[in-house]
């Protein structure tokens, strides 16, 4: 029995051994965990994807240089403001972001809920953070079912600041940096005299690569610009599995991050970008995604990419009048009288992103801003100082009081 023992230890430590090594060589489990949505939330994601992408196209053609725009975070901001719009402002804005004419908004907001939710912890490996806020000047009246909606299926932070006053610049941006770790850190520079809300979205993403990029293989390599002119710029390169789809007149590659719930997907036109841009539509998107979505397996491919790190900053009126949105920036036309019984109206919708991509990952971050304005406020009249007060009677002028205040405490 001893003799047994003796040769049969190592035996057993030496089957252990391999089928640790076998365990550490083996795949690891990179299914995407499923999100459970309703048909409706279906519908809204579509919706969602559709704006994106022609909003998207509409900002890049007048641009000259890097940009980025988070379509989740516009699309989450712009609903919030729908919730509290009327008559042709809603049909308007509601046509625009995609939502089907049938669909009522406590359908909207119960699949954003659902969605933002899951987002949120489908994958552990990934980082996301997605925040709501409201904040209005002191005095302005906001009525209740607005002010539920914000809270119930928005989850969003509601606060009433003196806009008169720095702080309140700061507590809005500090707001900002804390949601998007600080990638983000200034939306606003002034608020205006008329401006009575901020509606918000911050959206912040850190997702690391699941196929990294080893470093020591970045180097300069050349990246020709639309000019037909070449530069030379740090690019990473590696054997990675990947997903590709070629369509007409352009190639596309996906990288995954994490557990594959989330990834990149990078589009090379084949002629310049600049002359891609009009061709690249909510159906082209589509027809990408289902191409990569029919494949059952990634296939290892040789990847160079550009390492790149921006910011952005985009006011949104032009491209979101263009795609219907029109009343809701009138002072005229606009009906918002679901957020209050005051005339406001959108001034600006804004949005601050950032990206920065490595050989590690990701990192990504977006600040939705829409502003509100009064079209005719009420004079305001602010006693923040040491002040005088009197009682009279009117019709005698009969002073019956009279004292100052110095300390209000």
């Amino acid at each position: 029995m001893k003799k047994f023992l003796l040769f049969s230890i190592p035996f057993i430590l030496m089957a252990s051994f391999s089928a640790c090594n076998k365990d550490k060589n083996a795949e690891p489990d990179l299914i995407p965990k499923p999100i459970e949505l309703t048909a409706r939330a279906h519908e809204v994601i579509h919706s969602s994807n559709h704006f994106g992408v022609e909003l998207f196209a509409r900002t890049a053609t007048d641009e000259t240089g890097n940009m980025m725009l988070s379509p989740l975070s516009a699309s989450v901001a712009l609903t919030m403001a729908l919730n509290g719009s009327e008559g042709d402002t809603y049909e308007q804005m509601r046509e625009m972001l995609g939502y089907p004419a049938d669909m009522t908004l406590t359908e909207i907001n119960l699949a954003y809920k659902g969605l933002v939710s899951q987002l949120l912890t489908v994958d552990p490996k990934v980082t996301i953070t997605l925040a709501n806020a409201l904040f209005y000047r002191l005095g302005f009246p906001i009525k209740p079912p607005f002010l539920a909606a914000m809270s119930n299926d928005f989850n969003a932070h509601v606060e009433g600041l003196n806009f008169d006053l720095p702080s309140a610049i700061n507590v809005i941006n500090g707001w900002a940096s804390d949601n998007t770790n600080g990638k983000i850190p200034q939306v606003i520079d002034q608020i205006t005299d008329e401006t009575v809300m901020f509606l918000m979205n911050a959206l912040y993403f850190k997702g690391d690569w699941t196929y990294q990029f080893d470093v020591s293989q970045t180097q300069n390599r050349p990246f020709i610009l639309d000019t037909g002119s070449q530069i030379s710029v740090p690019t990473m390169a590696g054997n990675v599995m990947a997903m590709r789809h070629f369509g007409n007149g352009f190639r596309a590659i996906e990288l995954p991050y994490g557990q594959t719930n989330f990834s990149m997907v990078v589009i090379v036109p084949n002629t310049t970008l600049t002359d891609f841009y009009p061709q690249f539509t909510p159906e082209v998107w589509q027809e990408i995604t289902a191409g990569l979505d029919s494949q059952t397996q990634r296939v290892k491919t040789m990847v160079t990419l550009p390492k790149f790190e921006f910011d952005y900053e985009k006011f949104l009126n032009e491209q979101l009048q263009g795609m219907g949105m029109n009343d809701a920036f009138s002072p005229d036309l606009a009906d918002f009288s679901g957020i209050t019984d005051w005339d406001i109206y959108i001034s600006f919708v804004k949005q601050n992103t950032f990206v920065k991509v490595d050989e590690v990952g990701t990192e990504a971050a977006a600040v939705t801003t829409i502003g509100f304005v009064g079209v005719s406020l009420p004079p305001s009249f602010d006693v923040n100082k040491p002040f005088i007060f009197a009682i009279r009677e009117r019709t005698t002028n009969t002073l019956l009081f009279i004292g100052s205040v110095v300390n209000p405490l």
